[in-house]
């Protein structure tokens, strides 16, 4: 088969997965893997790959596993916990516009950065609008970096990267993201909180549990008895049961969220990413992409926080950068170190993403405008990438 043709095949493919993954992120990637494999393998070969995948225990566990995380989320939502932990944190107003997005970020939920609007709308009384929408997405995603069940479970794994070993890599990034959201965004906040009501250690520390308890569990057990994913299932629905029991729902209240949250979805994800990722490694597409010019600095800076920009995704850009960086510099080429800068540099287009859904709410929400978002997040953007672009250029 030609360069011309499977080129088309891949282009077309990447498309369709941008394109319906606005809509709907699991067929988006099932489409793109489809489509790549009708211009690169034969039927035989993409239902060997499809069946490999499906069948795959680990990928299974992590796709049930990341399929409950939400229900946690929704669970801590619909009883109030995620607020009774902030209003118990008794930190002062910009610990609070810090901590409390960070907190709900935590966990991965449709419309996240409007359960954590209008705490931020609360404690930033006197703060511009656009200034309390960028504290709203900047902190949000802060934990992220250093949380093991949110998005750096998936793609860590589809990098074949221990999670925990990760973290470390990731650690100087969350500072700078911290220092550069303190600088731009909180070091002018005046003023104080007067908290209502008396404080409740039990109301901080059942939610903040919760939160830790299934990446406690997941560490544990994985190194103890060496289970890897079955660590991850267990862990986590250990934190599932633990917050329906300090929950108080009702089996209906129970069923609501889980019509609400949808887990389904999220659990098709994390099929259609491997899917996609090994469809793509039983093409010859990375032969082709190998005859390729381009340094890695630029992959996985410059493209991936082009992919991060306009997809307004994280998983997405990882699944498409791993395969074309595997092609041109091999898997062993993927270290930890390299990892933290995509990971990075994608996060940094994200944040700023037009197509971002926490970014339109959060705009929304705080009644800002498009345009003022982006002058208030450009400075800090484009220092980050700088700060990218030295660390690959000093790694490579």
């Amino acid at each position: 088969m030609s360069h011309i043709i499977i080129w088309i095949g891949f282009l077309l493919s990447l498309t369709l997965l941008i394109l319906i993954a606005r809509k709907n992120f699991w067929l988006g990637f099932l489409v793109g893997a489809l489509v790549l494999g009708l211009f690169s393998l034969s039927l035989k070969e993409i239902a060997y790959v499809v069946l490999g995948t499906i069948s795959d225990p680990s990928i299974l566990f992590l796709a049930i596993s990341v399929g409950i995380i939400p229900l946690i989320g929704g669970v801590m939502e619909e009883s109030h916990l995620m607020e009774l932990l902030v209003s118990n944190l008794r930190v002062g107003k910009k610990g609070i516009l810090m901590l409390s997005p960070a907190l709900f970020g935590m966990l991965p939920m449709p419309g996240g950065a409007l359960l954590s609007a209008p705490l931020v709308e609360r404690a930033g009384k006197g703060v511009k609008a656009e200034v309390k929408s960028v504290i709203n997405i900047w902190f949000r995603h802060l934990l992220i970096f250093v949380y093991p069940l949110g998005a750096l479970l998936p793609t860590t794994k589809m990098a074949g990267i221990d999670v925990y070993r990760e973290i470390p890599y990731l650690i100087p990034y969350f500072l700078v993201i911290f220092i550069l959201g303190y600088i731009f965004m909180i070091r002018g906040v005046k003023g104080r909180i007067d908290y209502k009501g008396n404080f409740e250690l039990k109301g901080l520390l059942i939610p903040l549990g919760i939160l830790i308890l299934a990446p406690i569990i997941h560490f544990s057990f994985m190194n103890i008895f060496r289970i890897g994913e079955t660590a991850l299932l267990l862990g986590v629905s250990v934190s599932l049961l633990i917050s329906f029991i300090s929950s108080k729902l009702s089996n209906k209240e129970f069923l609501g969220v889980v019509k609400k949250m949808k887990p389904w979805n999220y659990t098709l994800i994390i099929f259609g990413m491997f899917l996609f990722l090994n469809i793509f490694r039983a093409s010859n597409m990375s032969d082709v992409i190998a005859g390729i010019a381009f340094s890695p600095a630029f992959l996985i800076v410059g493209i991936g926080a082009f992919l991060g920009f306009v997809t307004g995704r994280v998983q997405l850009p990882v699944s498409v950068l791993l395969p074309i960086f595997y092609s041109r510099y091999g898997e062993e080429g993927m270290t930890m170190a390299t990892f933290a800068i995509m990971f990075f540099s994608i996060f940094m287009g994200y944040m700023i993403s037009p197509v971002h859904p926490c970014v339109l709410v959060s705009i929304e929400y705080f009644r800002s405008s498009i345009k003022d978002f982006m002058k208030s997040m450009v400075a800090p953007i484009i220092i980050s990438l700088i700060v990218a672009s030295l660390a690959a250029i000093l790694l490579f």
